[in-house]
């Protein structure tokens, strides 16, 4: 009886949803309203088409699931429709690559592009990506020139290499140098330096892939320089040092210096390769950082250095691969050189990046200007914009400002920090990660990003731009509100 009672119901409910569904217009309809006549001419029917008709089948979906069963939820869903159409248009339209301010003091933060270019950088690619170029033209004689010219001596200057060639990223150098020098031979590198670089890619694989045959010496802690001498044979064609730029093996550590593996290397009639990956070429000692500059390596003698553009060296994404003249030119002769070689844009900003290193202006490059600001000039900043933010934020917010620690970030440094202040926030109506979510989509283009830690919103002025001091006050007092 209890059963037949439940399914007498069912029949008035099949009425009901099936005329709600007839209440949903057809897309035609829809594409017919003044508001979306005037969206297709501006859009093109085609996609205001596409998004009208994922709209509608959202919407009886939700039907057919038990969403908006009721007349009011369905009015409101019926009168929403245009708004979503346009909402949907926009969306599809909009560039989905978009610029953020990033408040979370990691400097080269991978995922959001690591190194912010000098505007001389940005000035060039503008220029040269809108007019035609003399990116493989020499103008002196009329004749076809070499996209290299623009970048190799700036390069190798700064390096103090004989020559240089840049590739599209530092996994593509390495891969590059292996295949042309060591395809079908041993590359000997110690096991404390087999590591692992962005997304996964190892350097075991990398070197796989290109022909070569890896020979692990030493242990993860203590490789010495008899180690790779006993493991040398008539195989043997480099000697790779990988600079452990993400990582750091610490207490009873050892592995050879750079000079006594040339010396090794030249008594033994093999080369030496270093992989620097972060690509340091200013010292940064003066900011408390350590790290291995490029020419320096050159200086110890080897005979080709690889590094990253976008890192330390604060320019695009690139590999750079520097040395010997001969063995770059060796290099730049492999077939595979074209499939990895960068394009203009990357050459322009790479040669403005260049150029202020050689003006000896790093304050220009954002990321070494990031990595020199004092915590005393931090402070003072954070002081003023914690003091303004206060005036505005809604009641109820709790807004401090004390000493932290900023990092360089990018697979750089790992266990060095930069002294910072930062502002913590706590809300008084939205919890840290409601506060996070509502500034990480804040309508327009200044999607903040920003940090967690014991239900507080945390921010680094070390990475934020002055300029951009005034949208994320504008985007924090409205997720505060």
């Amino acid at each position: 009886m209890k059963k037949q009672v439940q399914n007498a119901g069912q029949p008035s409910k099949n009425a009901a949803l099936r005329a709600h569904l007839r209440e949903i217009p057809s897309v035609d309809e829809i594409l017919g309203r003044p508001a979306i006549v005037s969206l297709a001419a501006t859009a093109g029917r085609p996609i205001v088409t596409q998004v009208t008709r994922s709209v509608l089948a959202n919407l009886r979906s939700g039907l057919l699931k038990g969403k908006a069963g009721s007349n009011g939820d369905l009015a409101i869903a019926l009168q929403s429709i245009e708004s979503q159409v346009v909402a949907g248009v926009k969306s599809l339209l909009g560039p989905s690559l978009r610029r953020v301010i990033n408040a979370t003091g990691v400097i080269l933060h991978t995922n959001l592009g690591r190194a912010p270019l000098v505007p001389s950088a940005v000035a060039a690619i503008a220029e040269t990506a809108a007019r035609y170029s003399n990116l493989e033209y020499d103008i002196e004689s009329g004749a076809r020139g070499k996209r290299d010219v623009h970048t190799a001596r700036l390069l190798a200057d700064l390096a103090g290499a004989e020559s240089a060639i840049v590739v599209n990223n530092n996994a593509a150098a390495v891969f590059l140098v292996l295949n042309t020098l060591a395809k079908g031979a041993e590359v000997i590198v110690s096991r404390g330096e087999l590591i692992e670089i962005g997304d996964g890619f190892r350097i075991p694989d990398i070197m796989a892939e290109s022909g070569a045959i890896l020979r692990e010496v030493g242990t993860t802690n203590r490789t010495r320089i008899r180690d790779y001498e006993r493991a040398i044979n008539k195989n043997t064609k480099l000697l790779l040092r990988v600079h452990p730029s993400n990582f750091r093996v610490s207490g009873f550590t050892e592995r050879p210096s750079l000079e006594d593996l040339v010396v090794l290397a030249r008594r033994k009639r093999v080369s030496v390769f270093e992989d620097l990956g972060s690509g340091c070429a200013a010292d940064l000692s003066g900011a408390g950082i350590d790290e291995p500059v490029v020419r320096s390596s050159c200086r110890a003698g080897v005979q080709i250095v690889s590094f990253s553009g976008d890192k330390l060296l604060g320019g695009p994404q690139a590999g750079v691969i520097a040395g010997k003249r001969d063995v770059v030119a060796r290099i730049r002769r492999n077939p595979m050189f074209r499939a990895l070689r960068v394009d203009k844009l990357t050459i322009a900003a790479l040669e403005a990046t260049l150029k202020a290193y050689h003006r000896n202006a790093p304050d220009e490059i954002p990321t070494l200007r990031m990595i020199r600001t004092s915590a005393s000039e931090i402070a003072r900043r954070t002081e003023m914009f914690a003091q303004r933010l206060r005036q505005s934020a809604a009641p109820g917010t709790e807004i401090v400002a004390k000493p932290g620690f900023s990092v360089i970030g990018g697979g750089s440094t790992p266990d060095q920090k930069l002294p910072t202040q930062l502002i913590l926030i706590r809300s008084g109506r939205h919890s840290a990660a409601a506060l996070d979510q509502r500034l990480r989509k804040t309508p327009g283009h200044s999607s903040v990003i920003a940090r967690i830690a014991g239900n507080r919103l945390i921010l680094d002025l070390r990475t934020v731009f002055e300029d951009e001091e005034p949208l994320l006050a504008a985007a924090l007092v409205a997720a505060l509100a």
